[in-house]
């Protein structure tokens, strides 16, 4: 499946502008109509349903406890698919014009539709997650804080029962996230506070990423998307993906992240700034392995190595 086939949606949150200022912000770029709807109380929801009959929401969310409750909005966006990306950055340009903030208690969740997964595909996608865990965590740049309290990484545990019953529908890997069949589940439940949340498969028919902390630059959050559309085709596409735990090496991390990129799809043009936000923090040097060798370690005679060979691919490694 390709990842452009994949339908997704996605929550930001933002500070210092009403929940109206930011629905009329999101009006000015999709049309439509605007509504306040106000119930329940606690949300506070206003509503913008677009010229194509999507609806945008914009809700209170009462983790922001920095600002007052009125000057706290969460953007909900409706179901996307890949074509959208483009007004959805305009969408997130005009938050920005309206004076839409970000603080650190702030975040993004990007959440995957569910359907085209079995028990299998989901099985690897904790896997090819637990694998590069090391490289997102940093690359990502997770606050502490948010990693202990709401995005926390995939479990050893996790991965041994998948190992161990190699679950091939969604029912088998329920038992195995919850620990019991769950067929009720309940929206706060505390499994749900993990980078790769798996509890929203049954709760919501989504795969929630909730590593993000947040930002209002369109190119970031646009790489942010494109990074979990390819991490989800792997998974889907897959026959079977590793779970051996890579090892964080700050000399290598760079060229490792990358190599993982482009083994996710990541390759060419089309994903260059997407490759660029998401390699900023990395360490190393992304063309060496073992670091940028000093001139005088070079001969004359020699030649480099190039990352991809002819067919684009990356020769001896696997995700």
């Amino acid at each position: 499946m390709n990842l452009k086939e994949i339908h997704y949606g996605i929550e930001i949150e933002t500070v210092k502008r009403t929940r109206e200022q930011i629905a009329w912000a999101i009006h000015s770029v999709v049309g439509g109509t605007v509504r306040h709807v106000g119930i329940p109380s606690s949300y506070d929801p206003w509503e913008v349903e677009d010229l194509r009959g999507r609806v945008w929401k914009v809700v209170g969310d009462a983790s922001l406890t920095s600002v007052p409750a009125h000057l706290r909005a969460e953007v909900v966006s409706p179901v996307l698919g890949y074509d959208d990306i483009p007004q959805l950055q305009e969408v997130v340009r005009a938050v920005r014009r309206a004076g839409g903030k970000i603080n650190s208690q702030c975040g993004i969740h990007i959440h995957i539709d569910a359907a085209p997964f079995d028990g299998r595909h989901l099985g690897n996608l904790a896997k090819i997650i637990y694998k590069q865990e090391p490289l997102i965590l940093h690359a990502l740049g997770i606050s502490r804080d948010r990693l202990n309290r709401y995005t926390r990484p995939v479990s050893d545990e996790l991965i041994q029962r998948i190992e161990q019953h190699r679950p091939r529908t969604k029912d088998q890997l329920n038992r195995i996230w919850y620990g019991y069949h769950n067929r009720q589940p309940q929206h706060y439940d505390n499994s749900r506070y993990h980078g790769v949340n798996l509890h929203n498969v049954w709760y919501r028919g989504t795969v929630e990423f909730r590593w993000f902390e947040a930002t209002l630059h369109a190119g970031r959050i646009k790489a942010y998307l494109q990074f979990c559309l390819a991490v989800a085709a792997k998974a889907l596409n897959g026959r079977a993906a590793s779970s051996r735990k890579r090892d964080f090496d700050p000399q290598s991390a760079k060229y490792d992240f990358r190599v993982f990129l482009l083994h996710l799809g990541l390759i060419g043009d089309e994903f260059k700034t997407a490759r660029k936000h998401l390699m900023a923090n990395m360490p190393g040097d992304a063309a060496f392995k073992n670091g940028r060798p000093k001139p005088q370690d070079v001969l004359p005679d020699e030649t480099t190595t190039t990352l991809t060979n002819e067919a684009g691919q990356v020769p001896g490694l696997t995700v």
